[in-house]
């Protein structure tokens, strides 16, 4: 049944409350809270991984695990903003956000990190639901666009000032100032926004399909932890089968479930929609090539090249300030030559980044860099907002807001599955040319097991030199460690460059939905 969104019938009692321009400052305060989180957070990973003995498997949790409860709980989430009251829920996850956040920057353990930042997710999918469905509420159509135009500008800045702020704090703070930045914006964001903020719920209410939650949460954890822990255990280890069955077993039912379930998580009959089932999986690939990239450069520009944070974060520049100037031009091609032309055009440019990114050596120039990470913030932006179109587009109307729901899931878990499967990825190569490198640096050769302890650190940049290591085979052991690491960083760009070429055949065959021009713009999160 088609919801229609309703605000408090009860007139203003106090000034400001229910004022458009004032509810819009309110949400992007809580908003950009969460996108300031995604960005800052990767600059962090090198500094957060030495200071807590944390493996490359860990740091890829602290980025799958907060993508994968986004990605799952996000659909759900916009049903409890229909339930129980958008503000309500809104306020809950700022302020479950800053908690969790507080919590983070208080933890010495790299587990209790983890299980943070999983919770930071399912408080972070609360936002955006909410988010949008007030600004609904709060603007009169004709006045929508010009607030999601706005909005979107907030939302690029944000993401873009990521890296810069990240790269302070970090530098002349400590990571964990990183997350402590976000309690004094959540106390603000909490504050204007329960003085402001007009409640909003549905009229029509909708089941929400707790079942479906679990089946597909268990399934996309099973995966995403047999993908990580398969370099570890072994691609044939019984261990690495089991939990590929169980993902598999899992997601079997999962699908059987949502087929009979009377208001499914998921319904699949959108997928029957050609151009909605390829805007999924574009949405997924795309967000693979941009988290796996975001994931592991850091680990190149600090481990590798040397770099500090500030400076790592002005190296990634170019990628989320080009997409403030890359997205509203994207959307200008869509509305001149449909979504199909940019779209392909899109993942050619993301292949070439990639490509381009492969080629990096231990001291690459800041041109270097720069030149790549454009060129992704132009290839990214016409395929996001290009698969929001045709997904949203090509969804029945009453259908809309799971559509958009499906479209935020499916890139947060193509970013879960960018750091998970690059990461196997390139320890696996680190593995097999670490022993060569080992023997052009002049070392004794590494024995298998000596090569399964180290290929870890290696893939996340660091030097495997224990303390009291003399200084020329520390030397030595940099050499062989770095050029081992690039080897691993070419071939997984390699991958995603391959991975971007059929995405963009695939991108040819999509069509142009009903127009969507209401449709708030895509961000990353």
């Amino acid at each position: 049944m088609e919801k229609a969104l309703t605000a408090d019938p009860e007139a203003p009692t106090r000034r400001g409350h229910g004022h458009p321009w004032l509810t819009l400052l309110a949400v992007s305060l809580g908003v950009m809270m969460v996108l300031l989180d995604g960005t800052v957070v990767s600059i962090a990973n090198p500094v957060m991984g030495r200071e807590l003995g944390a493996s490359l498997a860990d740091l890829q949790w602290v980025t799958s695990g907060y993508l994968l409860a986004l990605a799952v709980f996000m659909i759900t989430a916009g049903k409890l903003g229909d339930l129980f009251g958008h503000k309500k829920l809104f306020l809950v996850g700022i302020a479950g956000f800053a908690l969790a956040s507080l919590a983070i920057g208080l933890t010495s353990s790299i587990g209790w990190v983890i299980a943070f930042r999983v919770l930071q997710g399912l408080f972070g999918a609360l936002l955006n639901p909410a988010a949008l469905a007030l600004l609904r509420v709060a603007f009169p159509g004709e006045r929508l666009n010009v607030a999601f135009g706005v909005w979107g500008a907030i939302m690029g800045l944000s993401s873009a000032a990521g890296p810069i702020v990240g790269g302070l704090l970090v530098e002349n703070v400590s990571w964990q100032s990183v997350f402590f930045i976000n309690v004094p914006i959540g106390v603000l964001a909490v504050a204007v926004g329960a003085w402001v903020i007009k409640e909003s719920k549905a009229k029509f209410l909708s089941k929400i399909d707790y079942l479906g939650v679990l089946l597909l949460s268990a399934a996309m954890f099973l995966l995403i932890w047999a993908i990580i822990k398969a370099p570890q255990y072994g691609w044939g280890d019984a261990r690495t089968i089991g939990f590929f069955a169980g993902a598999l077993v899992i997601g079997a039912i999962f699908i059987a479930w949502q087929a009979k379930a009377a208001e499914p998580l998921l319904p699949l009959g959108l997928f029957r929609n050609a151009s909605v089932s390829i805007g999924t999986v574009l949405m997924v690939l795309v967000a693979f090539s941009m988290f796996g990239a975001m994931f592991f450069i850091t680990f190149y520009f600090q481990g590798v090249h040397g770099l500090g944070p500030l400076d790592s974060g002005l190296r990634m520049l170019p990628m989320s300030a080009g997409m403030i100037v890359a997205s509203p031009l994207a959307g200008l091609a869509m509305s001149k030559l449909g979504p199909r032309i940019p779209m392909v055009a899109g993942m050619l440019i993301t292949a070439a980044s990639m490509f381009l990114l492969s080629r990096l050596d231990l001291d690459a120039s800041y041109l270097a860099s720069a030149v790549p990470f454009a060129l992704l913030a132009f290839g990214l932006s016409p395929v996001m907002v290009g698969a929001t179109q045709v997904i949203v587009g090509n969804s029945p109307e009453d259908l809309s807001g799971v559509a958009s729901g499906m479209q935020q899931s499916a890139m947060q878990v193509g970013g879960s599955f960018g750091t998970a499967v690059l990461g196997a990825i390139i320890t696996a190569r680190v593995t097999d040319v670490l022993p060569g490198h080992f023997t052009d640096a002049k070392l004794p050769a590494p024995t298998p097991q000596q090569v399964d302890q180290m290929a870890g650190a290696v893939a996340a940049g660091v030097v495997p030199a224990p303390a009291g290591t003399p200084p020329q085979v520390v030397e030595a052991l940099t050499q062989a460690a770095h050029l081992s690491f690039l080897d691993g960083m070419h071939f997984g760009f390699l991958i995603s460059a391959s991975v971007a070429v059929g995405a963009a055949v695939l991108a040819a065959f999509v069509k142009a939905g009903r127009k969507t021009s209401a449709d708030a713009p895509v961000h990353v999160g």
